[in-house]
């Protein structure tokens, strides 16, 4: 018998259980889309992740002050210091101390309420220099953006985050109407461009919901405090990926000075990168995308074990046709290799489906969660290969314990 003859009767051994072979199938199809989604979820979290931090700029660092302790000696978070200085961003524009910086822009902000007629809006308003526009990676869509004069002239002027401006001004152009920002009457002057949430510790929860305003009049007329000279946090810019490390180093080591700090280990101040946030964020995904695959391969392990379950019922169901056959002349390994093709027929069948419900489900779900699924060739592959070794690896037993089976022994079975 060849191997077509074979194949013919290991299909015809399927289809005569139809139901059977059908819930065997069934099992391996959820175990196999199970595994395509889960991974293509991961990756498509890790693409979009690593997007949105690109998008900010890999060249980037920020200094955040470091943490204060109160009167009762409970420590704050990083940040909750007072340690940075619109003084200590002016050296680090200096080409001259840092020539690794392309860009500086100094931060402060606050969660304030913006009034524009009968509408109010609670939203971030932040504080800041024109350098913010290019540091961030963000464009205007309508107006302009604050400049120099501004900041100089403490301007009450203020540019408006897209979801902001639609909540203030519905339908209507925000560009020349007042927004009173706590009590203090702001003329907008600008809308940012749309880039949607983000994940990174250096933006707020959605760029597109907050308000810039010169960091002169957020200190003097919005903010106030004791201490209207000490600033959130300093966004720097490296001229390029590769002046990172050198910016890293100026930033440090000019900061120090300026602190009068003699030991790195007690700065008052952290410097962190967009880089760093994205190896952190990848090996976060990784880790969720490994642990969902390995509850997905636990399915895998089920739709094995059915495979085998049909096939040791086949063979008890089947022994006088094996007797027969081994006493017409099939030898042990023919009778093997017909068990064999049976078992890799349900898994190929079930891999093959599973792995179309996971395209398809890739390319619906999206929608419906709101999260993007990619589709990975590799792992779909992948699939495959494992769904046709289930079938052969937990076929192997039966088609053994078939192969094995005397032939006077299985006619004389009932």
């Amino acid at each position: 018998m060849g191997w077509l003859e074979t194949f013919r009767t290991g299909l015809n051994g399927v289809r005569s259980h139809r139901l059977r072979s059908g819930l065997t199938v069934l099992g391996i199809l959820i175990g196999i889309a199970a595994v395509i989604l889960t991974v293509g979820l991961g990756e498509g979290a890790q693409a979009q992740v690593g997007s949105q931090i690109t998008a900010l700029g890999t060249n980037l660092l920020t200094v955040t002050p470091g943490s204060s302790t109160s009167s009762t000696g409970i420590r704050g978070g990083l940040g909750t210091a007072s340690t940075l200085t619109m003084s200590d961003a002016d050296y680090l524009s200096s080409k001259t101390v840092a020539p690794d910086i392309q860009a500086v822009a100094p931060t402060t902000q606050s969660e304030e309420t913006l009034t524009a007629g009968s509408t109010n809006w609670s939203t971030t308003v932040v504080g800041s220099t024109s350098p913010w526009l290019t540091v961030r990676g963000r464009s205007v869509t309508q107006g302009r953006f604050i400049d120099n004069q501004d900041v100089s002239d403490n301007g009450t002027v203020v540019v408006l985050g897209s979801t902001t401006a639609a909540e203030l001004f519905s339908r209507a152009d925000p560009i020349g109407q007042t927004v009173d920002i706590g009590n203090v009457p702001m003329t907008v002057i600008g809308v940012l461009n749309t880039v949607g949430s983000s994940s990174s510790s250096t933006t707020t929860s959605d760029p597109d919901d907050q308000a810039i305003v010169p960091i002169t009049t957020a200190a003097d007329s919005l903010f106030g405090g004791t201490n209207r000279n000490s600033l959130s946090s300093i966004i720097v810019q490296a001229k390029s990926s590769a002046d990172l490390t050198g910016a890293y180093q100026e930033i440090d080591h000019e900061l120090l000075q300026l602190h009068q700090i003699t030991s790195p280990a007690n700065a008052d101040f952290t410097i962190t990168s967009e880089a760093s946030l994205l190896s952190t964020a990848t090996s976060v995904d990784r880790t969720l995308t490994i642990l969902l695959a390995g509850v997905a391969g636990i399915s895998l392990l089920v739709g094995g074990i059915g495979v085998m379950n049909i096939m040791l019922v086949s063979v008890t169901e089947r022994i006088r046709e094996i007797g027969l056959r081994k006493a017409i002349g099939a030898t042990p390994a023919l009778i093997r290799r017909q068990f064999l093709v049976e078992a890799s027929v349900l898994g190929l069948t079930g891999g093959a489906l599973g792995a179309l419900l996971g395209i398809v489900g890739a390319l619906v779900l999206p929608g419906v969660i709101g999260d993007p699924i990619s589709i990975s060739a590799p792992a779909t592959a992948l699939a495959l290969v494992v769904a046709l070794a289930i079938g052969v690896i937990f076929g192997v037993y039966p088609a053994g314990r078939a192969a094995n089976l005397a032939p006077i022994d299985a006619l004389r079975s009932e």
